[in-house]
């Protein structure tokens, strides 16, 4: 593969690209800038917006934190908005990338974060120069401290390097805090909450400003188009799906491992690859995903459209798989619990359906109540799906609904008095009263 040239401030040229995977985490790791430019090159932020969109709209980059928007499309709507007068006054964009993977089975963006600090600042700093944008924030969860810190002094080397400064912001420890809306609002000043929308982020965001809200990978990714073309960038994945996305895989039996996948991969190689058995109810998504059947499981392809087949998307990329030694109505009812606390306390069905749904998975598996549960989740489904003021009602939906479908064979053993899954350690990790993560 040729080396792609890109003239620097410094007269230096670029690294050869990444012949194959991995792209985003080097190996060996490149944790301090000068480790970072000797493997990736230097990246020179450009004003040229048409340049940049030109080239992630080739690349056919999706956001990699969970609604997969296109984000050429994204870009240009950021820069249209800081195109228009208006009373609110000045109009210079805002870049904020978003750390602060609220999904508790996700470790993809404190992984990238940890190993690759300089690929997302690189694409944070591209964005703002081809915006014209004057502010950046990185937001991290505040939980972790230690990757704050190692954040702070990833910023210190390279101060004289990014055309703005770029701030650190340590955002709350709540599962809603990453949606886009939320995190702007508490950038404001005010709580961790989804706001009514219009305006998006993109027309009226931190400030009042425009605002471009991405995910650290997605920006990760947005830097090495930059270096090395959409054409590179596109040698890998489907042509339907392109390039590669970081996915957490897990069996809640060993530490979450985090892997560099290529689009189109079978889900079943990548679960062998990571030492699970293929014959295994798989989550795709996180918990606003939906559960695989084995059989589904087997038959997937990861692109949009495959997993779509079986109502699924990739997500914020968690992959759990369910050992069969543990009751997965347990695992589900824990989850929809927890997510039935996780709201923005804003809507009713949010406040008072997510709650109830809990409960009713909770009584699915009982003799004397199952079925009558049965019935009463059928009807409350629909009556919070598509009613919430965010996307929170309709993603815990979409979690309950497949794992009911999924596990219908061992909600009716339940009934019966014969589960006989006696291993209660948990799989799905949810936050503990104390704020710890298990």
């Amino acid at each position: 593969m040729s080396t792609v040239s890109t003239p620097t401030r410094s007269g230096s040229r670029s690294a050869t690209p990444p012949a194959g995977l991995p792209r985003l985490i080097p190996t060996p790791l490149a944790t301090d800038l000068a480790s970072h430019l000797t493997h990736f090159g230097p990246v020179r932020p450009s004003r040229d917006l048409h340049g940049l969109l030109s080239q992630v709209g080739d690349a056919g980059l999706r956001g990699r934190g969970g609604a997969g928007f296109p984000t050429a499309t994204k870009l240009a709507a950021v820069a249209r908005s800081a195109g228009r007068r208006s009373l609110l006054g000045r109009r210079t964009p805002v870049v904020v990338a978003n750390g602060t993977e609220g999904e508790p089975a996700s470790v993809k963006d404190v992984t990238l974060l940890s190993y690759a600090p300089h690929l997302v600042l690189d694409g944070m700093a591209v964005a703002a120069a081809a915006l014209g944008a004057d502010e950046a924030v990185l937001c991290v969860d505040r939980r972790h401290n230690g990757l704050f810190s190692s954040l702070a002094c990833a910023l210190a080397e390279r101060a004289d390097l990014d055309p703005i400064p770029i701030r650190l912001a340590a955002a709350p420890s709540r599962y809603i805090t990453g949606e886009e809306s939320a995190l702007v609002h508490w950038l404001n000043g005010g709580d961790a909450r989804p706001t009514s929308v219009p305006p998006r982020p993109f027309e009226r965001g931190v400030a009042d400003r425009p605002t471009l809200v991405d995910n650290v990978e997605t920006l990760a990714q947005m830097a090495l188009i930059a270096r090395f073309g959409a054409a590179w960038w596109r040698s890998v994945g489907s042509p339907e799906d392109p390039g590669s996305f970081l996915v957490t895989i897990t069996d809640g039996r060993r530490v979450p491992a985090v892997f560099e996948v290529a689009s189109g991969r079978r889900l079943s190689t990548l679960l062998q690859h990571a030492g699970i058995a293929p014959t295994t109810p798989v989550l795709v998504g996180g918990y606003f995903g939906s559960w695989l059947s084995p059989e589904q499981a087997a038959a997937v392809s990861l692109t949009r459209t495959d997993l779509a087949r079986f109502g699924a998307s990739l997500g914020c990329g968690v992959i759990a798989a369910l050992p069969d030694t543990v009751c997965p109505l347990r695992e589900v009812a824990r989850v929809a619990r927890w997510l039935g606390t996780q709201t923005a306390g804003q809507c009713g069905p949010c406040v008072h359906g997510l709650p109830a749904i809990a409960s009713t998975v909770e009584a699915l598996g009982r003799a004397d109540v199952g079925h009558r549960a049965d019935a009463e989740l059928r009807r409350l489904m629909p009556l919070v799906s598509g009613r919430g003021g965010c996307k929170m009602p309709d993603g815990a939906i979409r979690f309950v609904a497949s794992a009911v479908e999924v596990f219908r064979d061992h909600i009716e053993d339940h009934r019966h008095g014969v589960c006989g899954r006696l291993d209660v350690r948990p799989v799905l990790p949810v936050p503990s009263a104390d704020g710890a993560w298990r």
